[in-house]
């Protein structure tokens, strides 16, 4: 017997209000595929609203938001952009994915994707997290995302279609077993969770479920073992997913429905 999920949709409106999230910097070159997928996005405007949060760009993403702001505004039913800079550079000739730098850059984007949170949430149902540097997914991803019912859940992100996961902040098994090990099933529970696109229930984040800018979790068995440079605990969207399950929220993850995003 199937069992229902918290949250399904189906007592709800067929179109939820939704707040599409970004935390944004350095994305000038992105701004306009990110305009154009949120335009084909299979969802009324009336019923989508958009939130940006721009921080410690050196490529003009700020003004180019600005110049893109009237197509944005026409997209949704209400933009909100912001500017907060937190003095975070990586070093020349340094790798954003350099371990070294890991648990200060991500602090650091916990910290945004918070801020954007708490200064955009109003009166919406759904909160979509997205990645502004996504180069593809379907128009009826989000409600395909709604039709499964769970409160917590995210595609699989790839660089090319059936190629391996992009997002490997998405994992169980203590990290591992990620979406690309897990196609022979359409819907998977998850521990930890990706934020290149995430769909979250709303009433979750106002209940206390942020991304956490520390390393959380510790006590959990479900988390990864230590870390040799920064120790015991998740942080940011891989923290999001153990609190998630400490407040009795299941995370899940659709390996069959693949988004692109860009070669990093």
């Amino acid at each position: 017997m199937a069992v229902r999920p918290k949250g399904a949709t189906s007592a709800r409106s067929a179109c939820p209000s939704v707040l599409v999230l970004t935390p944004v910097k350095d994305a000038a070159p992105h701004l306009d595929r990110y305009l154009d997928l949120l335009d084909r996005l299979d969802w009324p405007k009336s019923r989508l609203s958009i939130g940006l949060l721009e921080g410690d760009s050196v490529d003009g993403t700020w003004d180019k938001l600005q110049e893109l702001k009237p197509g944005l505004s026409a997209r949704a039913r209400r933009l909100s952009l912001f500017k907060r800079d937190y003095g975070f550079k990586i070093p020349a000739g340094v790798h954003r994915w350099t371990p070294q730098i890991q648990l200060l850059r991500r602090q650091i984007l916990a910290r945004a994707r918070n801020q954007l949170l708490f200064r955009s949430l109003r009166d919406e149902e759904w909160v979509l997290w997205l990645d502004v540097d996504l180069v593809d997914y379907p128009p009826d991803v989000l409600r395909r995302l709604m039709a499964t019912g769970f409160e917590i859940v995210h595609p699989h992100c790839v660089t090319r279609p059936g190629g391996p996961t992009f997002d490997q902040n998405g994992w169980r098994e203590h990290g591992s077993k990620m979406l690309c090990d897990l196609r022979e099933s359409d819907a998977v529970r998850l521990d930890a969770v990706g934020g290149t696109m995430l769909l979250v229930k709303a009433d979750l984040h106002r209940d206390g479920l942020i991304f956490p800018p520390f390393l959380y979790g510790r006590s959990n068995p479900r988390i990864r073992p230590q870390h040799p440079l920064w120790g015991q605990g998740e942080i940011e969207t891989e923290g999001l997913g153990i609190m998630a399950q400490d407040m009795n929220a299941q995370c899940w993850g659709l390996p069959n429905l693949e988004i692109l995003h860009a070669n990093s």
